[in-house]
């Protein structure tokens, strides 16, 4: 009863007009839309979650959207003229306030297929931002005098590529010299970042309880990244539900472990509950009814509220993120 609560006081607070008037930031994160290979190239559940995050865009006004990996499925994008890139995407996410810049990353399944051609299909489109494999963007709010930092790292070229029905881990980078390039640019961004709140984006969790389970790759490589300087945490897709995951840091920092991989199908599993540290997962859903589901942002300079709503409009959890503690 005390969630309704918490939804009711928190969204009857805000409407579109106070949204413009607080200056903070908003965004929206899905992961894996990827549709399907045959018509109407979407589905169901992607349609709905597209419908749901336009009535929220319509009510709050968010500055961006994420999408996390796997947007196409099961093979990615042959070349840039694929027209996979209107059916799963444009003629998809239709609403007038979705009409905003959304910044990419790549899964597995679209390394089986041309990133590089989603990278230069960013010329193509007003709102596909993918300007390479990794990237770093930083947001300002509050007037300029706080910002969101956010590393959008490529899981695959660090990790190896997977496939979904072997369940098994990455097995590792494919090419050394290209992984360690990428591990030596996310540690530097760790680093030298100022952001209030820092996170790095990437296709596959550090920690999961779904079917995937934690990326053995990004716990021995990222997490003591993320510990070592401070950041605020990890959001990723891959798994096809949401979850929250918060554990504390060498450091007495909190880093929280958001997965947002609902956006086009869902899976209801929790087989590795004993996978993740104990009492670290605090939300984990993939009901079957849903119609899929996405995440809602809103950073002010006191905490980061994350509301994770369901395609059928439902407003299934919330929590509060605090600025971090940055590094000396």
């Amino acid at each position: 009863m005390l969630i309704y609560v918490v939804f009711a006081l928190l969204l009857a607070s805000l409407s579109t007009k106070d949204v413009g008037a607080i200056n903070s930031l908003r965004f929206l994160t899905i992961g894996d839309m990827r549709g399907v290979e045959i018509e109407p190239f979407s589905t169901y559940f992607e349609r709905c979650t597209s419908a749901q995050m336009g009535k929220i865009a319509d009510t709050y006004g968010p500055q961006f959207v994420l999408e996390l990996g796997d947007n196409f499925y099961m093979n990615g994008v042959t070349n840039v003229d694929d027209m996979r890139f209107n059916a799963t995407f444009e003629a998809v996410y239709t609403a007038k306030s979705l009409n905003i810049p959304w910044y990419i990353i790549a899964g597995n399944h679209d390394h089986h297929g041309n990133v590089t051609a989603q990278i230069i299909y960013s010329q193509r489109s007003k709102r596909w931002n993918f300007p390479d494999f990794y990237y770093y963007k930083e947001f300002s709010f509050s007037g300029g005098k706080r910002t969101f930092g956010i590393i959008f790292i490529d899981t695959v070229l660090l990790c190896g590529k997977s496939d979904d029905d072997d369940l098994l881990q990455p097995p590792g980078a494919d090419d050394l010299k290209t992984a360690e390039a990428q591990w030596k640019f996310i540690e530097n961004r760790l680093k030298t970042s100022k952001a209030d709140y820092l996170f790095t984006a990437g296709h596959h969790p550090v920690y999961s309880t779904a079917t995937h389970g934690p990326t053995h790759c990004l716990v021995d490589r990222l997490l003591p990244l993320l510990d070592k300087y401070n950041a605020s945490g990890h959001l990723c897709g891959h798994d096809h539900n949401l979850q929250h995951l918060r554990t504390k840091s060498k450091n007495g920092n909190l880093l929280e472990f958001f997965v947002s991989g609902m956006a086009n199908t869902v899976d209801p599993f929790a087989l590795h509950e004993k996978s993740v540290p104990l009492g670290s997962s605090l939300f984990h859903y993939g009901g079957l009814f849903s119609l899929g589901g996405f995440m809602y942002s809103e950073v002010t300079e006191s905490n980061m509220t994350v509301i994770f709503v369901s395609g059928s409009g439902k407003h299934l959890y919330a929590t509060v993120v605090q600025p971090r503690k940055k590094s000396s």
